[in-house]
């Protein structure tokens, strides 16, 4: 599992900064989260493949989070896609960008799929036979989601010695790999558990964009190994944060501790401060495990 960040500042782009976006690589799918004005140039930089991207998922609809997004599709028009483009996003941004498509007269080579989310409550977005993602309803000013992203491990490591002493044949390995026993040519039944070792621990990322200090999100992101979690203000303006409905890095550290989270990683910050090295040392007076969004950088999370 690989983690990009395309941008990690709040409210507007600047010369060496990018408002929200980011890239998580899970399991050979690309998904991009949010998507800011500056997000095609950032996946240029990153080296990230346009015909990779399948599901966009935005989180709520403030410019800093989807502004780039009707970019995105024109550009994807324009280099010929043919691959379906699945969105998932707060009711609303289908108008959107349908109405922009109408006014520039211009339309779509490919399907283009739009998944609104009105439920104020965790559900399940996207599921296939390796990834489950599901939403983090955040409280924010407006209607706003955060996700969790969840690999689906079913698949059990082969025992190879035990294989071999049994000498069998590697036409059953799919079976073994999926929990399968195997029967040899004597009737005897060779059990699972002796042929293979128990999946991999799944690996999981919760993103939480903006969003005020919210416990009720702490069920949903309970032990993941990365929690991506806005910290917009210092405590010295925890009442700007409160006024605005985002978090403080020293808030985000907490929800990290009392998720009981492997790591947490701080963006989203304001530009009023002249370093982002006060997020670190703030949250790690609460939280140990800190690390620091910035633009380009990325996360091996495995």
């Amino acid at each position: 599992m690989k983690l990009t960040i395309l941008g990690c500042y709040a409210a507007t782009p600047r010369t060496l900064s990018n408002p929200t976006s980011q890239v998580l690589e899970i399991k050979n799918r690309v998904f991009l989260i949010d998507c800011a004005e500056g997000t095609q140039v950032q996946l240029r930089k990153s080296k990230i493949k346009f015909s990779k991207i399948n599901h966009i998922f935005i989180s709520h609809l403030h410019g800093d989070h989807f502004y780039g997004l009707i970019g995105l599709i024109s550009t994807f028009m324009l280099l010929n896609r043919e691959n379906d483009l699945h969105i998932y996003g707060p009711k609303g941004i289908k108008e959107i960008i349908l109405l922009q498509l109408r006014a520039s007269d211009s339309y779509s080579g490919y399907n283009l799929y739009f998944h609104e989310l009105t439920s104020k409550e965790s559900v399940t977005v996207f599921e296939d036979e390796k990834v489950i993602v599901k939403t983090i309803p955040l409280s924010h000013r407006i209607y706003t989601n955060g996700f969790l992203f969840q690999e689906k491990n079913i698949e059990r490591k082969l025992n190879f010695e035990t294989i071999e002493n049994y000498t069998i044949d590697k036409v059953y390995f799919n079976k073994i790999k999926f929990g399968g026993d195997v029967t040899l040519e004597d009737g005897t039944i060779v059990p699972n558990s002796e042929l293979s070792f128990p999946p991999l621990p799944v690996k999981s990322y919760a993103y939480c964009s903006d969003t005020k200090y919210d416990e009720k999100i702490i069920p949903i992101i309970q032990n993941v190994d990365y929690l991506y979690h806005e910290s917009t203000f210092l405590e010295s303006e925890e009442a700007l944060s409160e006024k605005t409905m985002h978090s403080t890095a020293k808030q985000a550290a907490t929800i990290a501790s009392k998720a009981q989270v492997k790591n947490l990683i701080l963006g989203h910050y304001s530009t009023r401060y002249s370093s982002v090295e006060l997020f670190k040392e703030e949250a790690q007076t609460i939280f140990p495990s800190v690390h620091l969004a910035e633009d380009g950088k990325e996360f091996s999370l495995d």
